[in-house]
């Protein structure tokens, strides 16, 4: 019995001696983690999550600049558009009004002609219609159209025979469309039937 007993009690230390070293295998990697873990400043694990928020940051105020600056010159942009917007229209109808001065000195002349001046007359109104046009004012001038509450005016009413009812048959003052959009309109007569 001592011999078995002695082989049990020898297979127990195995066992024994097996689980101390196991624990101390394992006491070590423990202390090889803690040993890593402390080589690690805090610096170092936050290192990189702080240069990430700092490039982002960075770039939001980038951003945030720049849309300022693109608001600031967006409205600078609108400021000039409206105070020098007609800065090109105002530049053609300069040989307007130089047309319309040369007409009065030629009038004031003691050689000048009707004839003369209509002409000059004429040439000015061509100009300023060329002008209007380029500025895209259109010329609305309804004789002879239906009557349009839209774009005429109806200054008095006239009996006819001679044209349909609701027809323009006289425009006292003609008027003009910018892109489409109204700024004056006709000053017209409308016909209308003659009572029996």
């Amino acid at each position: 019995m001592t011999a078995t007993h002695d082989e049990h009690s020898s297979a127990t230390e195995d066992e024994h001696d097996e689980m101390v070293d196991d624990a101390a295998k394992q006491e070590e990697l423990q202390a090889e983690l803690d040993d890593d873990a402390s080589d690690v400043s805090e610096g170092e694990v936050f290192s990189p999550a702080e240069q990430r928020i700092n490039e982002l940051t960075d770039s939001l105020l980038r951003a945030r600049a720049e849309t300022d600056n693109i608001r600031r010159r967006s409205e600078r942009d609108i400021a000039n558009a409206h105070k020098y917007g007609l800065e090109r229209f105002a530049s053609q109808l300069l040989p307007v009004r130089d047309g319309l001065e040369l007409g009065l000195v030629a009038a004031s002349q003691e050689n000048a002609t009707i004839d003369r001046i209509k002409e000059g007359m004429d040439m000015t109104l061509k100009m300023l219609t060329d002008v209007m046009e380029k500025a895209s004012i259109i010329e609305l001038n309804p004789l002879g159209e239906k009557f349009d509450p839209e774009r005429h005016q109806a200054m008095q009413m006239q009996e006819t025979d001679e044209a349909d009812p609701n027809t323009v048959i006289v425009v006292h003052q003609k008027g003009y469309l910018l892109n489409d959009r109204l700024i004056r309109p006709a000053m017209v007569v409308v016909a209308k039937p003659k009572r029996l």
